[in-house]
């Protein structure tokens, strides 16, 4: 059917009122697992630097009756360091669009200079999973994968990082990630010494973790039509660990973790700098200057290469 003739439409009104909803919808990820998890301590120099200690090797301690006495072997302090990176965004408004009225924020430097801090904080997430590390300008951070010299179950020609030297890790073939791997991994990083707390790993690892079983029977409860099929937790033979998804890291790494042994080290904190205006708007730039902290790295250990 049709309107009755002259009926005056809405398709023929000038002068109806825009309907725009007075919120911005945003599906972009912000959650930044290691960034959040690691503690944040303070750099003083571009080349920041920390030292580890081992003690010596456990062993048979007995001594004759009235023996003299013998200097200890001292196992002497290894000293580490990584590089810090500066990372910007910088964010231009038009005076004009300033000025004008905008649906869903009240301020458009504001609302932009949110997002670009959103932003940063997502480089760095994906900065400090890497093995970006380079001395000359630009600076990088040695992020994770650089520091995993120890503790790993890799694919076949996989040749570690040299972290004392600076050699970048080469990759080996990728192979399946199974409880098993994990499990080897576990316990390289108990023996060492080291207390996880966390394992870390990419979307598609984090569902083959789930469907690890353990020693237990999985149970569904038909009575409310919900199915149970996710591990967040995993208590194995040396403690208990959370598991927690990270979206920026390497889908080829799964990262074995004691929050308490890593850090971010800031030269510069998130600073917000007034860039001076060359024309008819306004500049505005986040800077922050970072790197990680990688406090003991045999108190980690990652399954490398997987599929």
């Amino acid at each position: 059917m049709t309107a009755p003739t002259n009926t005056f439409v809405s398709t023929a009104a000038i002068g109806n009122r825009e309907d725009l909803a007075d919120t911005i919808y945003r599906i972009s990820p912000t959650q930044t697992p290691l960034l959040s998890m690691a503690s944040k301590t303070k750099a003083t120099a571009t080349l920041h630097e920390w030292q580890t200690q081992d003690l010596a090797a456990a062993a048979s301690n007995a001594q004759a009756e009235g023996d003299d006495a013998a200097a200890k072997v001292v196992t002497p302090t290894v000293r580490l360091g990584n590089r810090t990176q500066i990372s910007t965004k910088t964010v231009f408004v038009s005076g004009t669009q300033q000025a004008t009225l905008s649906a869903g924020r009240k301020d458009e430097m504001g609302y932009q200079m949110a997002l670009a801090s959103l932003e940063l904080k997502r480089d760095m997430e994906l900065g400090l999973t890497q093995n970006n590390t380079a001395a000359t300008s630009p600076r990088t951070s040695r992020g994770l994968v650089g520091w995993a010299g120890d503790n790993v179950d890799a694919g076949a020609g996989y040749v570690a990082p040299n972290y004392v030297t600076n050699v970048a890790q080469t990759d080996g073939t990728q192979a399946a990630f199974t409880e098993t791997r994990m499990k080897n991994v576990l316990q390289k990083v108990y023996t060492a010494g080291g207390d996880p707390d966390t394992i870390m790993f990419g979307p598609l690892a984090k569902q083959t973790f789930s469907s690890f079983t353990g020693n237990s029977t999985r149970f569904d409860k038909g009575e409310d039509k919900s199915l149970t099929a996710s591990v967040d937790v995993y208590v194995g033979d040396f403690g208990e660990l959370k598991a927690v998804p990270n979206r920026f890291q390497r889908a080829r790494d799964v990262w074995v973790l004691q929050s308490d042994k890593l850090a971010v080290a800031y030269l510069r904190p998130f600073t917000t700098i007034d860039l001076a205006p060359t024309g008819d708007s306004m500049k505005k730039e986040i800077v922050v200057e970072y790197c990680l902290e990688n406090r003991a790295p045999k108190a980690h250990g990652g399954i490398l290469d997987i599929l």
